[in-house]
């Protein structure tokens, strides 16, 4: 067991942080389409096609789902 401990854990551990590195700086080698950040679009809501309808503000949830969306009041704190 200290052999494992010693030796092929932190061999491990070296080769799992190799990998990543690579992983990581392959980033340099790809096309120059593929090598900048991702785009950012500005996504639409999703339409309600199925006919239910959910609520857009906390005002409109139950009452009784406030204590878990706004927190306790004073009057329950104990």
């Amino acid at each position: 067991m200290a052999f494992f401990r010693q030796f092929i854990a932190p061999l491990f551990i070296v080769l799992i942080f190799v990998l990543a590195l690579a992983a990581t700086s392959a980033r340099i080698f790809l096309p120059d389409g593929l090598s900048g950040p991702a785009p950012v679009e500005e996504v639409a809501p999703p339409s309600n096609s199925t006919g239910m309808s959910f609520p857009h503000t906390v005002s409109e949830l139950p009452p009784s789902l406030s204590v878990w969306v706004q927190g306790a009041t004073d009057e329950l704190a104990l």
